[in-house]
């Protein structure tokens, strides 16, 4: 990936519905390279995606928890398990591996506090494996923003 390319997805990053055309004035690119250096960039799959960004609050879901896992046991059949129904569950969005004191860290979103309870008793500690479970809620959000810097 050269310049050029992280230009490209700089461009798509602020604005995912741009057509080639706009695309390739934006990067200084006539269309039909900006066009193939588009394709290769999905083909190999820098780019993966494409999604409308929507705020959460207008949605019906205004609670944002960021949850602290700590598994009991660290053994490949409780990491696949984990992993595998953690996937499985729309509230969470993001769920990353940690350092640290906590294994992992879950970015959910829920209608309301019992919405998020329930989620808790009903769906996470039913996994099992689960150690510890420590969670912060989201009262506000000084910076969201879906664009990688430049190098």
């Amino acid at each position: 990936m050269d310049d050029k390319d992280r230009q490209i997805i700089r461009a798509l990053q602020c604005d995912g519905r741009m057509s080639n055309q706009d695309l390739a004035a934006a990067v200084n690119l006539s269309p039909s390279p900006c066009l193939r250096r588009l394709r290769n960039l999905e083909k190999t799959g820098v780019i993966f995606g494409y999604a409308a960004r929507v705020d959460a609050r207008a949605y019906g879901l205004p609670i944002t928890a960021f949850v602290r896992i700590r598994l009991e046991r660290h053994d490949e059949a409780t990491v696949q398990t984990f992993e595998r129904e953690v996937g499985q569950m729309d509230e969470v969005l993001e769920c990353h591996v940690m350092t640290g004191q906590t294994d992992y860290q879950l970015r959910v979103v829920v209608e309301s506090l019992d919405d998020y309870e329930r989620f808790i008793r009903a769906r996470l500690q039913r996994v099992g494996g689960i150690g510890s479970i420590d969670t912060s809620f989201a009262y506000g959000t000084v910076k969201d923003r879906m664009v990688f810097p430049m190098r």
